[in-house]
């Protein structure tokens, strides 16, 4: 099997867009706000992580962008960040070498509210005709695919937070099969009240009022996450074609895992997301001892935290390694949660640094938990742990490149 490396990295999320979102993780500042997307009363979750500052004009094509949902906004416009990252052109790869992979959960549901609106107020004839493809959740695969006129493998997976490793192992896998790169990623624009009312099923999303407070997995305050938007694109090249064209590696996509464990049991999934650790580690060669840190699932449920506490206890034993999860600095984003992670993760590796879990200042679980300043860290090895709201778990592992 080819070696998958990653070489660009594209971020839009409310922590920040492309350079700036690594300074504000790495600090611990928090994003989370009082939602503005629309009028949350009477909905319940008030509390979110918004993109501020992020406007389609400038960074979207405005035919492409009348078309489309915000979610394949972010998507259009972390892959170009990704490519510049990567010093990229897509017209420099071969015709059927380069593909897209993405993860979604929510789709267009923003762009579906205004055209239901429409419908119900107005009538079908006032309902556009792009209302047909703006919610589908392939709907970023194929403008990426159309942009950048990639005539390579292209999908997308639907598995919420775990979809959103498991398209890197679906991008390694392409690799493998002779594609020379991919763009592997997800981004999600959930905040519509027909979404909200949706996911409000669930029962795990917070009802807090306070942003400092709101969101705090781990702790005995725990009562939900808080919902958030944005994601990243990454750039994942077959290591060979990267190094023909002088392209340094940032990471190398070194093992993934996956496992399904049940819709609604949070209380057993701490054996299956141990599963998929372990096949992780397994695919990559590598062994419990040589993790050097772990970015975490954080869903803010105690059966669920405590499930995944379990899992790295049965993983680890007695080893304290180091855990973290920025993303209670900015929201749960679904899909585009662990592609932040990932792109975290990379970042991570290359300065040294593991990033704090902001706002939480204790831990009612026997982790190592890294809080309030980023911990300066030698990164070899890291796991990313997802699982999905409806029971799916993935791991991926990522390791530092070897240098010759």
């Amino acid at each position: 099997m080819s070696t998958a490396v990653v070489t660009g990295v594209g971020v839009i999320a409310p922590s920040g867009i492309g350079a700036d979102f690594w300074p504000a993780v790495r600090d611990g500042r928090r994003a989370l706000g009082r939602l503005g997307r629309y009028q949350p009363n009477p909905y319940p979750v008030v509390v979110a992580g918004e993109v501020t500052g992020f406007e389609p004009e400038g960074r979207v094509d405005p035919r492409i962008a009348v078309q489309t949902d915000r979610f394949t906004h972010f998507a259009l416009a972390a892959t170009d960040l990704a490519l510049h990252d990567a010093a990229l052109d897509p017209a420099a790869v071969p015709d059927y070498r380069f593909g897209v992979v993405t993860a979604s959960y929510s789709g267009g549901v923003e762009f579906g509210q205004r055209e239901i609106q429409a419908l119900w107020r107005s009538g079908p004839e006032h309902v556009g005709p792009y209302q047909s493809i703006a919610w589908f959740y392939a709907a970023s695969s194929g403008q990426l695919s159309i942009k950048h006129g990639l005539r390579g493998p292209s999908t997308v997976l639907v598995a919420d937070e775990a979809g959103g490793l498991d398209v890197f192992a679906t991008a390694r896998d392409e690799l493998a099969r002779g594609a020379r790169a991919m763009l592997a990623g997800g981004a999600e624009a959930p905040f519509c009240p027909y979404s909200m009312c949706g996911q409000l099923g669930i029962g795990l999303l917070s009802a807090g009022e306070d942003p400092d407070t709101a969101y705090l997995p781990y702790t005995a305050e725990a009562a939900g996450f808080a919902p958030g938007e944005g994601g990243a694109v990454l750039v994942v090249e077959d290591a060979d074609a990267a190094a023909a064209r002088g392209a340094p590696a940032r990471a190398v996509v070194a093992g993934h895992g996956a496992t399904f464990t049940g819709i609604g049991r949070f209380p057993d999934s701490a054996e299956g997301l141990a599963r998929a650790a372990r096949q992780a580690l397994a695919d990559a060669g590598c062994r419990p001892e040589e993790v050097d840190v772990v970015f975490l699932d954080a869903i803010a449920d105690p059966r669920a935290d405590q499930a995944e506490a379990q899992a790295l206890r049965s993983l680890f034993g007695d080893r304290a390694v180091p855990v973290t999860a920025p993303k209670t600095g900015y929201g749960r984003c679904y899909a585009g949660a662990a592609p932040l992670d990932v792109a975290t993760a990379v970042l991570a590796i290359e300065h040294g640094a593991v990033p704090p879990t902001p706002g939480v200042t204790g831990c009612r679980f026997d982790l190592d938990l890294v809080t309030g300043a980023a911990r300066p860290l030698d990164v070899r090895t890291a796991l990313v742990l997802a699982r999905g709201l409806h029971g799916s778990n993935s791991a991926l592992v990522l390791r530092r490149p070897e240098t010759s």
